[in-house]
């Protein structure tokens, strides 16, 4: 005998479908925002991990640190990275003491446009009337999420 309800297996009842079809409901919300600005969602990111970096800078700001902070790959992050750099916003250096090492910064240009993000991510969140403090036990509750499926 099945123990599995029929129910358990409807795309509705899943939490993998609900995740995905948030995030792209997401994503499909900061479009405009990014759109202003030239950057991809996944350019946009990279630029929040590395203004992140420019206030408290990591013992090393490398493209393998940037990787697990955003956990992706070093062959998701070179072309979003070249593209950012084509653009300005970032600079890319090899470490002189480990030359397979590359250490990223932020140009100039890329820490000015932290200021221009600001104030459009406040209209998307005011725009959406989504309640914040549901947000944040969200976002609470998803870093929990993650945790554990992190510990598999």
């Amino acid at each position: 005998m099945n123990d599995l309800s029929s129910d358990s297996l409807s795309l509705d009842s899943q939490l993998c479908f609900k995740l995905y079809a948030a995030s792209r409901a997401v994503i499909r919300g900061y479009k405009p925002m990014l759109e202003q600005l030239g950057l991809t969602y996944p350019q946009y990111l990279v630029m929040l991990v590395l203004w992140e970096w420019h206030d408290t800078a990591p013992a090393q700001p490398t493209v393998k640190a940037l990787g697990e902070r955003l956990l992706l790959d070093s062959g998701t992050l070179t072309p979003l990275l070249k593209r950012l750099e084509q653009m300005a916003l970032v600079q890319r250096c090899r470490s002189a003491l480990d030359e397979r090492e590359v250490h990223l910064s932020l140009s100039p240009v890329g820490v000015a446009l932290r200021a221009e993000v600001l104030p459009i991510r406040t209209r998307l969140l005011c725009d959406s009337g989504v309640d914040l403090i549901h947000l944040d036990a969200l976002r609470d509750g998803l870093d929990r999420l993650l945790a554990r499926l992190g510990a598999l």
